[in-house]
Formats: structure tokens, sequence, C-alpha cells
């Protein structure tokens, strides 16, 4: 009879943590619980919107596709992507792809793609080509942020005039004492691989991608831009050097977290932006 009761217990308890399967929830930044209905209301009246993604979270890669869709409609066409996947030197590969210049055989063969660009990005890139919508590669070429890391800021002096043209304006702002990148130095100490040039390299991107975004930002179009989180969480990174250039634009930040309870925030994920999505930790992921 103890059995039975016991039994009978754990399928209560069973049944009642699993009433509702969910694979991921979204919160405000103080950790109100939100819908998607509520993201796509306040971030339809932006002008800039940064999707921060786990990249090899799939959830997140749907609803980054989702919300292009539905900002499609809702802006009327009136959208332009950008991403860190792409660097600004493949922006003229982009724009023929995007135009139907190029077959996409040609493209993904010629452009430096991540490895999960099929599953993660081609849809993104496949929807903009065929609604004609203008995608912009936003990122420093690997190549650039590769010598930062290296050799400092100043390194990036000794390009040439046409390779400036696919970074930033020099010389490149930075506050090392924004908390992202300080904790860079912080890990890197704690595993034994500290470089004071890593925190560089990350400012070299964010500041590059923020110069992309804003030459290419209209008042009429709505901007939405994919990135990994630590690009834009805290309002940091990207973020930080498009306020520097205009304070008073109106960005609204989108990140994505993993944890094993979705039903509520965990207090050190408060306010790390404006919409937090909250994914099972178990979510199957794209690698």
């Amino acid at each position: 009879m103890k059995k039975y009761f016991l039994y009978i217990s754990i399928i209560i308890s069973i049944s009642a943590s699993s009433q509702d399967k969910s694979a991921y929830n979204i919160f405000d930044k103080s950790g109100t619980s939100s819908s998607y209905s509520e993201m796509l209301s306040t971030v339809s009246g932006s002008d800039i919107v940064f999707f921060g993604e786990l990249h090899n979270n799939a959830v997140s890669h749907w609803l980054q596709l989702e919300l292009t869709k539905d900002l499609f409609i809702l802006k009327q066409n009136r959208i332009i992507l950008g991403a860190e996947m792409f660097e600004s030197d493949q922006q003229l590969l982009l724009d023929e792809y995007i135009e139907g210049l190029i077959t996409k055989k040609n493209f993904e063969e010629q452009a430096r793609l991540w490895p999960n660009h099929n599953t993660d990005y081609a849809p993104l890139l496949d929807f903009a080509a065929t609604n004609r919508i203008s995608f912009i590669a936003t990122n420093i070429p690997r190549r650039y942020a590769s010598i930062v890391f290296k050799e400092g800021f100043e390194s990036l002096n000794s390009l040439s005039d046409d390779a400036k043209n696919y970074i930033a304006p020099l010389p490149i702002a930075y506050d090392p004492e924004i908390p992202s990148y300080k904790s860079m130095i912080q890990m890197g100490g704690m595993s034994g691989h500290t470089s004071a040039n890593l925190p560089k390299a990350q400012a070299a991107k964010d500041a590059t991608m923020a110069h992309f975004i804003i030459t290419n930002y209209t008042f009429d179009k709505l901007f939405l831009h994919f990135n990994g989180s630590y690009h834009s969480d805290n309002y940091e990174g990207i973020v930080w050097y498009i306020k520097r250039v205009d304070s008073d634009i109106k960005i609204t930040t989108i990140t994505t977290i993993e944890q094993e309870d979705i039903n509520a925030l965990n207090a050190d994920n408060l306010g790390i932006a404006d919409f937090i999505i909250v994914v099972d930790e178990d979510f199957t992921k794209t690698y």
C-alpha cells in the first residue's frame, strides 16, 4: 500500500511539473513575464533592434526568423537586416546574392560562412533575398581583429586606405572599464591566457559593427541586427558605440539565455536586455 501511494505521489508530482512543457519563456528587464506579441510591439517602434543570440541555440534562431517575418509585415517592408556573422568585406557578395545576380551555390562557395550557416543563418538570408531586403555585413574582417589581438589598436594604422574602409574610423574609442571588457581580462587571467589586447579585439568588432549599422541606418526603416548576446548585453558593446554617435536613437535589445528553470528569471540575469528569452537548457543545440 505504501508503494502504491508513493507511486501515485510521484505521478502527481510529475504531472504538476509538466502540465505546460514549454521550450522557452520571455521576460522584460525587470523579470516580469512577457510574451512574443509584447516584444514584437515594442521592437516595432524602435530605430535599431539588437537580437542577441546564443550561437548554437535553436530557439534563438527560430525566433530571429519569426521576428524578421513579422516585422517585415508590420513595418510594411521598411526593415534592414544586418549580422555579426558576415564581415564587411563580404558586402558585395551579399548584395549580389540578395539582388539575384549570383546563385546560392556561388555565394556559398565564395563567402566565408560560419559552420552553422545552413541551419541558422541561411533562412534569414534567403528570406531577405526573396523579399529584396537589404542585408548588411557589419563585422570587422577577422584578419584585422586578429592583428588587434596580437598588436593592439595601433596595428590598424598601418592598413591601406582600402583596408580601412572595412573597419570603424580610426582611432577607435576604447574604455577598458566597461564591465564586459574588464571581465575578459579577469576570465583570461583565471585560465592563464590573459592578454590586454583581447578586449581590444572585441572592441574593434563592436565599434565596426556599430559603424556599419549607423552608416546604413535610415530614419524611415527599422534596422534589425543579429549578434552574439555578449555584443549587446547590458547595453554595452555595439550599443555603447552607437550611443556615442547618437544618444537619441531608439534602441531595443533582446538577449537569449539558458536556465534549468524557465519559469522565473534568475537574479543575475535581471536587466541585461529589454527582453530576455529564457530557453530550457536541455533544448537541442544546432551544433
